[in-house]
């Protein structure tokens, strides 16, 4: 650009010299105007480099990366030194302020929630319930997963950290008041395509292998749609070395004895055969989910 200027410059000390000479008839027009063309130019290719100079200077200034608001560092997805092109993300921001609670459903119930409506949300390490509502579903369902992903609008003066892990429950979907039968997951076992549950007959001390249907999981528990009534004793533990019709023992705690004011001599030294191991039953608890 200080070429271009001083070649601008030097046309137009040209031309104003060129033009006294003109109002003194000691050359003709036909030379003043080539001298203004050559001036014309000048400037035009100051204008031209004036604009590659701006052009590096914002290339110059891209080389340090600023956010456009304030928030927090998720994730650096390039290294020191790397050579990135143009549009190539480098650093990923969450914005602060408002969150989002974000989930995934399945395409049966995706149809009953909608913008707007209210989502209770419970920290999974504990703290305050909150309250937020969906503030966007999406249009069309994940390629991999083929659910659909919900936004859940919260304060953010209340909200949990950013990337902590909450549980949701959409008041549309909730079952709250419902009753239902609840079962530990070490209860349930699979018979071919079903879920069973082995089911203690107290007139016979035996075990059958009873179908039950799986509405949903709440914890460590499962949610018993059908199959089951309350009161039914089932098998809480040890379902994968029962057998159809075998005979079972509801487990008793074992209380401890006083101690005996004189050690007893053994009469029988012979070594008794140990008694078959009890399978422990757990009664169906029904409760409201």
């Amino acid at each position: 650009m200080a070429s271009a200027t001083t070649q601008r410059d030097l046309a137009a000390a040209d031309y104003k010299r060129y033009q006294a000479l003109k109002d003194q008839n000691f050359i003709s027009g036909a030379e003043l105007e080539r001298r203004d063309a050559t001036l014309k130019a000048a400037q035009a290719t100051l204008d031209q480099a004036r604009a590659q100079l701006s052009s590096q200077g914002n290339q110059a200034a891209y080389t340090t990366l600023v956010a456009d608001v304030a928030g927090v560092v998720t994730g650096i997805d390039a290294e020191p030194g790397q050579v990135v092109s143009a549009g190539t993300p480098v650093v990923r921001i969450a914005q602060d302020g408002p969150r989002d609670v974000v989930f995934a459903v399945p395409e049966d119930k995706v149809g009953q929630i909608t913008p707007g409506s209210e989502v209770a949300v419970r920290g999974w390490s504990g703290g305050a319930n909150l309250t937020g509502r969906v503030r966007e579903v999406a249009a069309s369902a994940d390629a991999a997963t083929r659910t659909y992903q919900i936004k859940v609008a919260i304060d953010g003066a209340d909200a949990p950290a950013l990337g902590s892990t909450v549980y949701v429950t959409p008041k549309a979907l909730s079952h709250a008041g419902i009753p239902a039968i609840k079962l530990p997951t070490s209860a349930l076992r699979q018979e071919g395509q079903s879920t069973a549950v082995w089911v203690y007959d107290a007139a016979s001390s035996t075990v059958k292998s009873q179908v039950v249907q799986i509405a949903t999981a709440d914890g460590n528990e499962a949610v018993v749609a059908a199959g089951l009534a309350p009161g039914m004793q089932v098998v809480a533990t040890g379902v994968h070395v029962l057998s159809p019709g075998q005979k079972v023992l509801i487990y008793q705690p074992k209380t401890a004895s006083a101690p005996a004011s004189k050690a007893q001599t053994a009469t029988n030294p012979v070594a008794m055969p140990a008694a078959p191991a009890a399978t422990a039953a757990a009664p169906a608890a029904s409760t409201a989910n």
